[in-house]
């Protein structure tokens, strides 16, 4: 029986570990198995693992995973969840693998992002993430949604599950399926007020008002994130994984959100 471990097993991982239902899976994180400073467990887990798959982000230091375990991770297929946030800003313009990065605030990434590949991993880069239980629907109910007055301003983003079905594609072509660089997206970047009134109308709910940065009084991080503005292109994950996303707009995507969640 293969056998996959995560190193972080998180909201991503979860999903990506579900669409593999044959497969033998341990992690390290909340709702691993593994503690991921015990040394000696994760290298005998990693030790019996054929795949590897890392969705731990880089710290101050650098990246958590290669800073430790590196040594232990070759011969084995290895996959990384990176962020498209690695091309930085583009005034809107598309973004491929084969565009520059680390010109972004998270310069840290970028790092990680191209340490991974260095040791051969297949890197996927990915925009804004939602699904069940984590998408602009929640923040309607609960109130936190925003419409940001900026226009021109539009963003990528993609389903959980069409990330899970990506990297499982890349797992099963193997070789067909290179190591480097693939962009996970949907075919429709929007903007985040677009998103916002779709899922209002989803929930029957009144938009909240448009505003200025300065009038939604985000947090910093927050502010940050409309500091970019990208549209990132997957044509090589389609190319080489025989991929397509099931969810190819926001629309299509919080439609089966909403219906998911419904039951």
């Amino acid at each position: 029986m293969p056998q996959l471990f995560v190193f972080g097993l998180g909201y991503t991982a979860k999903r990506i570990a579900a669409a593999l239902p044959a497969w033998t899976v341990s992690a390290t994180g909340s709702d691993g198995s593994v503690s991921f400073d015990d040394d000696d467990a994760v290298r005998a887990a990693v030790g019996r693992a054929s795949h590897v798959l890392s969705s731990v982000p880089p710290d101050g230091a650098g990246d958590p995973v290669l800073a430790r375990y590196a040594d232990v991770l070759e011969g084995r297929w290895l996959g990384y969840l990176s962020s498209t946030g690695v091309y930085g800003d583009t005034g809107g313009a598309w973004v491929d693998e084969s565009s520059p990065i680390g010109s972004g605030r998270r310069t840290a990434r970028s790092d990680a992002d191209a340490a991974w590949l260095d040791r051969g991993a297949r890197v996927f880069r990915l925009p804004g993430i939602y699904g069940p239980g984590r998408s602009p629907l929640d923040r309607v109910r609960e109130g936190r949604a925003h419409r940001i007055d900026l226009p021109g301003q539009v963003f990528s983003r993609v389903h959980v599950d069409d990330i899970a079905s990506a990297v499982v594609a890349a797992i099963d072509r193997g070789p067909g399926a290179p190591p480097g660089a693939y962009n996970l997206a949907d075919d429709l970047p929007a903007s985040g007020a677009a998103v916002t009134e779709e899922a209002c109308r989803l929930l029957g709910i009144a938009p909240p008002p448009l505003q200025t940065l300065d009038e939604a009084g985000l947090s910093p991080m927050a502010r940050e994130f409309y500091s970019e503005n990208r549209r990132v292109a997957n044509g090589k994950a389609r190319r080489v994984l025989g991929w397509s996303p099931r969810h190819p707009t926001y629309r299509a995507g919080l439609r089966a959100t909403l219906a998911a969640e419904r039951g």
